[in-house]
């Protein structure tokens, strides 16, 4: 495991705790961790490294810009993804973006389904509404209170951390 990766795993653990917890991940944990990738990228391979590296952030940053203009998720989450597309660079944020959507889909969906087993509301779903005008509902949110969102860090994660696992960066 090389010094980039160890910085990921480091990364992704402090953000996954801090996202589940208080629902945050925050710019202290970000800004260093992206110095380091920069300064780590040109050590370890040179100028052609750090062009990379920040073809990743712009790429990584670039994926969920749309998602948080549209208020969908917050500002941590899209400077997570740029993080991490400047630590590993642009196939990897790009091949992470694809399992995070996967897992965003599937958490997602997890979600409707508890809350509406929760609220009792399935009885009558199919009479008045779709799973997806029921979906839609939940999915447009102004207000980020913790009953009406999920902390997408996790997806986040759970897409990078398949695609270590993949690449066989992680061997289980």
């Amino acid at each position: 495991m090389q010094l980039l990766d160890g910085l990921l795993i480091v990364l992704m653990t402090i953000c996954l705790f801090t996202d589940l917890k208080s629902r945050k991940i925050y710019n202290h944990v970000l800004l260093p961790s992206l110095l380091l990738a920069l300064i780590l990228q040109v050590i370890t391979n040179g100028w052609i490294g750090l062009s990379s590296s920040l073809l990743g952030l712009v790429v990584g940053f670039a994926i969920l810009l749309i998602p948080y203009m549209m208020k969908g998720m917050g500002a941590g989450d899209v400077k997570l993804m740029a993080v991490i597309g400047a630590i590993q660079g642009p196939v990897f944020i790009l091949t992470t973006a694809v399992y995070m959507a996967i897992i965003g889909g599937v958490v997602a969906l997890l979600l409707i389904l508890f809350r509406l087993i929760k609220s009792k509301q399935w009885l009558t779903l199919f009479h008045r509404n779709s799973l997806m005008t029921y979906g839609m509902k939940l999915a447009v949110v102004r207000n980020h209170s913790s009953n009406q969102t999920f902390p997408y860090g996790v997806a986040i994660v759970g897409g990078a951390l398949c695609t270590m696992i993949f690449q066989g960066v992680i061997r289980l």
